[in-house]
């Protein structure tokens, strides 16, 4: 199971490019949290534009989020110099989602 782990943490994107349904991008995030700002952080990603749904959760991960943008480089861009920036957050994994193949 351990090896599983290892694999996820090493993953940061995975971009799928789905030129038919470009309207609107979306991705889930799992972040681990330093220990006590996991409220902090919750709160901080509710602020930031683009970003659908925020949750606490307990497992591997800390936090789950949904994010939403018109374009691949905007979530891209949210991704890495708003969400990954935030103060307590350790790692992150994120999953485009891929509509309607």
């Amino acid at each position: 199971m351990s090896y599983v782990i290892a694999f996820f943490q090493q993953i940061q994107f995975v971009f799928i490019q789905d030129d038919e349904n470009s309207d609107m991008h979306s991705a889930f995030i799992l972040m681990n949290a330093e220990l006590g700002k996991e409220n902090h952080i919750v709160k901080e990603l509710r602020q930031i534009p683009n970003v659908k749904e925020v949750y606490p959760v307990y497992g591997v991960y800390d936090v789950l989020m949904e994010l939403e943008a018109d374009s691949m480089e905007v979530l891209r861009e949210t991704i890495t110099t708003k969400i990954r920036k935030l103060d307590g957050i350790k790692s992150t994994l994120t999953m485009i989602i891929v509509k309607d193949q």
